[in-house]
């Protein structure tokens, strides 16, 4: 891993997040020349185009495909449309890891969608591990100020040597800073891309209060827009790769402006509904990066309880195992 530590200085002009920088001028991923298929049978189609998916659980199987290439860092995403009407129990995944690298020391880098009884709203949960840090979780959990199963909408992930950034229709949402004080609990060893829809009756909805029903099924969830801009690494030499393009793109991406920090801001005051940071169930203090904010802690008290942790998650496929309104910066959000 000792050429990584040189890739590091190259990878500072990666410590911003995407602000000026438009998606339309990054290029879309073809399935054929970015993805394999991971499990699911027939349950994965690929459509005409070559740059659609659908991804389908039933009673037999979920479904899911991977990046063919490891990253280390980039900026990755999806346009998804997750299934309609009652969906409680079913998880939809878009993340990264390298699980089947490291079993007992793994990166992790997720956004999950947990869908709900019929009438309710689809959830949002983020999540990073670092090194294996299972024990521990980092999740967030957010409502939506759309609809999600209505049409599709882009979900995006920013990591670098010093942040992580989950964007949803390029609004950031979370931000995670590298600090002293996480040590190897940030994700720093090469990871690949996930997209996954599975059963996860046991958790996903009210702790496991409400499971799949397949009376309602197939669940379809749809995908369009794959980037996958990073620097890909050989997975031999742990070596990463970057094109021409891909060095001029991640210098073109700055720091986030003052009107994305605005956004993010508002989302976040109206639309988390779940910190890691203020769960004193879970954890007697804080951990050591969390700021907390005493307005935020007494918000967030009026949510219902949510149970995370315990039993480890089989994350979505039987073979890799993870043991862990508009938004416009208006206040009218």
């Amino acid at each position: 891993m000792e050429t990584l530590s040189h890739f590091f200085v190259f990878m500072s002009l990666f410590s911003g997040l995407v602000s000026g920088f438009g998606l339309q001028n990054l290029p879309i991923t073809s399935f054929e020349e970015g993805y394999t298929q991971l499990f699911g049978d027939k349950n994965l189609i690929v459509h005409k185009d070559g740059k659609s998916i659908r991804l389908t659980l039933d009673e037999r199987t979920g479904s899911g495909f991977v990046s063919n290439d490891l990253y280390l860092h980039g900026f990755f995403s999806a346009s998804i449309k997750l299934p309609s009407d009652y969906s409680a129990g079913v998880v939809v995944a878009f993340y990264m890891s390298n699980g089947d690298m490291y079993e007992k020391n793994h990166d992790e880098i997720d956004f999950e969608f947990l869908g709900n009884i019929r009438g309710k709203e689809w959830r949002i949960q983020t999540n990073i591990y670092g090194n294996g840090s299972t024990h521990l979780g980092r999740e967030e959990r957010y409502n939506l100020w759309f609809d999600p199963t209505e049409d599709y909408h882009q979900y995006s992930i920013l990591w670098s040597d010093s942040h992580i950034i989950f964007y949803v229709d390029n609004v950031p949402i979370r931000e995670v800073k590298r600090t002293a004080s996480m040590g190897g609990d940030f994700p720093s060893k090469p990871m690949s891309l996930y997209t996954t829809i599975w059963d996860g009756s046991k958790w996903a909805t009210n702790g496991g209060k409400y499971g799949v029903n397949y009376k309602y099924a197939p669940y379809i969830a749809r995908f369009s827009d794959l980037i996958l801009h990073g620097c890909a690494v050989d997975p031999i030499e742990q070596f990463p790769k970057c094109d021409e393009g891909a060095v001029e793109d991640i210098r073109a991406m700055q720091e986030i402006t003052p009107s994305q920090r605005g956004k993010m801001d508002i989302f976040r005051r109206k639309h988390m509904t779940y910190s890691y940071c203020y769960d004193r169930t879970r954890y007697n203090v804080a951990l050591p990066e969390c700021v907390v904010n005493p307005t935020e802690a007494k918000r967030l008290r009026v949510y219902d309880p949510v149970t995370f942790g315990g039993i480890p998650r089989r994350h979505r496929n039987g073979k890799h195992r993870s043991k862990r309104s508009r938004i416009d910066g208006t206040e009218s959000i």
